[in-house]
């Protein structure tokens, strides 16, 4: 008999909608203080998941939500890398 498998839940930072961890984008504060968009889910560091849509990033990014959550200024290279994974994600 096999058992169920159970699925990581995580919050989104704009919306506050729960969903599977694998749906939505980490951005974590590594310990030498950089922001990166963490694609596999696993770098060590503070981290913080917004959900892979336009609104969503918008959100995260003009109410300051991401660097009250990393407690970090968010850069321009960030944000970059936070639109290449909305367009990747078709969102």
């Amino acid at each position: 008999m096999e058992r169920a498998r159970k699925v990581p839940m995580r919050t989104c930072i704009a919306c506050r909608q729960t969903r599977p961890k694998r749906e939505l984008m980490r951005v974590v504060r590594t310990p030498e203080q950089r922001l990166v968009v963490d694609r596999r889910g696993k770098l060590s560091g503070r981290g913080a998941y917004v959900c892979p849509t336009a609104q969503c990033v918008t959100r995260a990014l003009e109410g300051h939500r991401l660097e009250r959550a990393l407690d970090v200024t968010v850069t321009p290279d960030l944000v970059a890398a936070l639109w290449e994974n909305v367009e990747a994600h078709g969102g």
